[in-house]
């Protein structure tokens, strides 16, 4: 198999682990084990199963999904050891030092490495253009290549849900679970928690710039906050981090690795999930696809679906359950009726401005970055800090583009680099770049099945700019964002604006339609609520 399963087998001996080792001596590639102890051998057998037709291998709960939400099921379900728990992910392990090395993301964000690097079909909204929608495929999901950012919602969103007639949803009542699973390096307070899994700090090595551009927000009438995750979300500062000691704290480190050892956990990587297993209305399993060929994993008590806000339909659509329609036309049969699945999609629509730079403190492609790189990773590795902790959107704000609303409507995220059509269309030289969302998008899209093949990618439709409503907030997001970049204080670390053709509403709106996109937030293809 691999050395990671080989190292699980020790001195216990069994008629499983026999046939375990056989397998690993044979070389079978079936996928891999991310646990080490001895006792810890249910997967391999699951996979020696697979290929000598023994039973299926049978849990309490099966979690399909190894990304934010997997990863903290997967800690909070096996923390009783009278449960059984497997966790499937289709991705590798999170071994890549481009995971941990924060800086590492601007690697695997434009690529296909550790990333679906799904694409949407053509929007209107952006005349005809094919949107770009990355997502993590490893351990720790999106949560292994993202930038990082700590934000919770609002509290009227909340509320809102609550509102709507969802009791437990409240602002009052989630908090105290976002203050459990969190390790506050500024230490607790009413907001906020210490002791818990996740890590949340302060950026080890922010750059001149970033402080620039809040100083510039602040003038500009913003007020300063330096806790977005406080009591209010209105204002500009640094962002917070989830990171520990200048490395990533992914959803993996912080929930999944401190409790892999847990004889009770099993966690099985290079899996895909095919297709829930069903017995009339009760789902029973899970049909995954490996190295070794198919495998049945049965759930005794519950199937979790944790995919994704595109894996999760994806899969429910080819178990049979979703819109009847849909399934007809890719020949699947109707199992369950629930016109829901994958509807309901939003995603917070961005435009991206960028700005050349004279500023060699900057992050950019040249080869003085490259030189400082190199004792930039022993720094980072020594001490956590350096040009390489950087999230690179290490500074941003929340507003209101109206003074009539209740909450911010639009957030900026500030960027130490040029990135541009997210970091894959790439240029020379150091420069700065602000993004700005818009936050309550009223435009709403689909996921769909492009076949019945697992193996295809959903059919993605996020309809952006679909409402007129997100063209102009979104266009007065940019011109607020465009006047905070025009201040003085950023006057040393701003240049040039790329794509800056034009200045009249007309002409921003033509610019916003050509080169929006998502800034990576998609959610609501499995709709909760009674509605």
């Amino acid at each position: 198999m691999t050395d990671q399963i080989q190292a699980g087998v020790h001195d216990q001996e069994s008629l499983p682990l026999a046939l375990w080792r056989v397998a690993c001596q044979s070389g079978s590639r079936a996928g891999n084990l991310i646990h080490s102890g001895p006792e810890n051998f249910a997967i391999g057998v699951a996979f020696v199963a697979a290929r000598a037709k023994l039973s299926a291998v049978r849990f309490d709960y099966v979690i399909v999904g190894a990304g934010s939400a997997g990863c903290v099921l997967a800690n909070r379900l096996s923390a009783d050891p009278a449960r059984s728990v497997c966790l499937i992910e289709a991705g590798p392990a999170d071994r890549s030092p481009l995971i941990h090395i924060p800086a590492g993301v601007l690697a695997t964000l434009p690529g296909r490495y550790l990333n679906w690097a799904y694409h949407t079909v053509p929007q209107p909204g952006l005349m005809g253009r094919r949107g770009y929608q990355p997502r993590g495929r490893t351990l720790g999901g999106s949560s292994s290549i993202n930038a990082m950012i700590y934000i919770r919602g609002h509290r009227g969103d909340y509320d809102g849900w609550a509102a709507m007639g969802n009791p437990g949803w409240s602002y009052d009542e989630v908090l105290p679970y976002f203050r459990r699973s969190e390790d506050q390096q500024r230490g607790a307070d009413h907001y906020h928690g210490v002791g818990g899994e996740l890590s949340v700090a302060d950026l080890q090595s922010p750059v001149p710039a970033s402080l620039a551009f809040v100083e510039s927000a602040i003038r500009h009438g913003l007020r300063a906050n330096g806790d977005f995750n406080g009591a209010n979300q209105e204002g500009a500062g640094l962002y917070q981090v989830t990171q520990r000691r200048g490395r990533r704290c992914s959803a993996a480190v912080a929930f999944l690795h401190p409790v892999r050892l847990r004889p009770n956990l099993s966690v099985l990587t290079g899996a895909s999930a095919e297709r829930i297993l069903l017995d009339g209305r009760r789902a029973t399993g899970v049909l995954v696809a490996g190295r070794a060929g198919r495998q049945r994993i049965e759930a005794t008590r519950e199937v979790i679906l944790s995919a994704g806000v595109f894996g999760s339909p994806q899969l429910l659509m080819l178990s049979g359950i979703g819109a009847r329609e849909e399934l007809g036309r890719h020949g699947i049969a109707l199992l369950h009726e629930l016109p829901g699945v994958g509807a309901n999609l939003a995603d917070h629509v961005d435009l991206s401005l960028v700005y050349r730079s004279s500023d060699p403190s900057l992050m950019g492609i040249t080869l003085r970055t490259a030189v400082r790189a190199i004792p930039g990773y022993f720094e980072w590795r020594r001490r956590g800090t350096g040009m390489l902790t950087t999230n690179f959107a290490e500074a941003g704000a929340f507003l209101k583009t109206r003074a009539d609303l209740a909450r911010p409507d639009v957030q900026l995220h500030f960027v130490n680099g040029m990135v541009d059509d997210h970091a894959r269309r790439l240029h020379y030289g150091y420069g700065v770049s602000c993004h700005v969302a818009v936050l309550r998008p009223a435009s709403r899209g689909s996921v769909r099945l492009n076949s019945a093949d697992p193996k295809d990618a959903p059919c993605i439709d996020p309809n952006f700019l679909a409402s007129d409503a997100d063209v102009a907030t979104l266009l007065a997001g940019v011109k607020i964002a465009r006047e905070i970049m025009g201040g003085a204080p950023l006057d040393r670390h701003r240049g040039v604006e790329f794509h800056a053709i034009g200045q009249s509403d007309e002409e921003l709106t033509d610019r916003i339609r050509r080169r929006a996109d998502t800034i990576y937030h998609p959610v609501g293809t499995c709709r909760m609520g009674h509605d």
